[in-house]
Formats: C-alpha cells, structure tokens, sequence
C-alpha cells in the first residue's frame, strides 16, 4: 500500500451527502433519472444502508438511510427540504423526461429563463429538490440585470 492522498481521486471540491428513506430505491431512481454510475454501497447488518456514493456527471454524491437516533433525516420526515441541487446537463428537456419517468414532479416546467439557462424544477420521489439546467447564453451582468426586470415586470412586480 502507498501512501494515501490527502483529497481521494475524484472527490474534489464540495460533494453533497442526502439522507433518504429508502437509500437503494434512491440509488436506482438516480440511475434511471440522472444516468448515475454506482461506486460504492456500505450496508449495516439489517441491510439499511450507512453509506453509498455515486457519481453524476463528473460529480460525486453520498447518500444514506435515514437514521433517526443519529440525527440523519430525510426531507420526507422533515416535510421537505430547504436545498435545492444544481445539475447541468447537455440536453434539459431530455433529462427532465427521464427523471419524470423514473419517478419525479415537476415543480417548474423547463423553460428558458432571463439568466441564459434552459431550466426546470423537480422533486425526486425521496423529497430532494432538483434544479436542471442546460446553459445557452453567456451573459454580462448588465444584461442579465436588464433581462430580469423585464421578467419582474411581465410577472407584476417591480
């Protein structure tokens, strides 16, 4: 054995770590919705699972069971969730489709947004919020300023 990285390959910048009710049916639907790739399961003797990781992308995500005695719980228990993930992909509407098909609501429908985004809002079936985007204009400040007050004010604010 060689001396160990101090930041394992593949585990750079921050990786979000979700607590869900029901840590396999998640990985599947991950699989399904988002094309996920499996790196690694770790089961507890009743084979609830303490820890998982797969990979999106080029990005990294832990999920694990619900543990209540531990303090790990899931958006289903809590009611919902206060975080939302960003996912960039290729093609949106494509990607939507499949996480809807593999489970997911949508709660804003894809769009093309005022900041140079294609854009929707979903729910994955285990309570996490899901923005997904493809990203089609690079804008200045300026004109994404300019571009959403126009928005604010086709939508009756100021």
């Amino acid at each position: 054995m060689g001396i160990a990285k101090p930041i394992p390959e593949g585990m750079t910048g921050f990786i979000p770590h979700l607590t869900v009710k029901g840590c396999a049916r998640a990985i599947d639907f991950y699989k399904k919705a988002f094309g996920a790739v499996e790196r690694s399961r770790h089961a507890m003797p009743d084979g609830s699972i303490m820890h998982a990781s797969i990979k999106i992308g080029e990005n990294s995500l832990f999920l694990n069971d619900e543990y209540k005695e531990m303090g790990s719980i899931s958006p289903e228990s809590l009611g919902g969730s206060p975080v939302f993930i960003m996912l960039y992909v290729a093609d949106v509407d494509a990607t939507v489709k499949r996480a809807v098909e593999a489970g997911a609501q949508v709660k804003m429908g894809v769009d093309d947004m005022f900041w140079g985004d294609r854009y929707g809002l979903l729910v994955d079936p285990f309570g996490h919020y899901w923005e997904i985007a493809t990203h089609k204009e690079d804008l200045s400040d300026e004109e994404m300023q300019r571009r959403g007050r126009e928005a604010m004010a086709q939508m009756g604010q100021k």
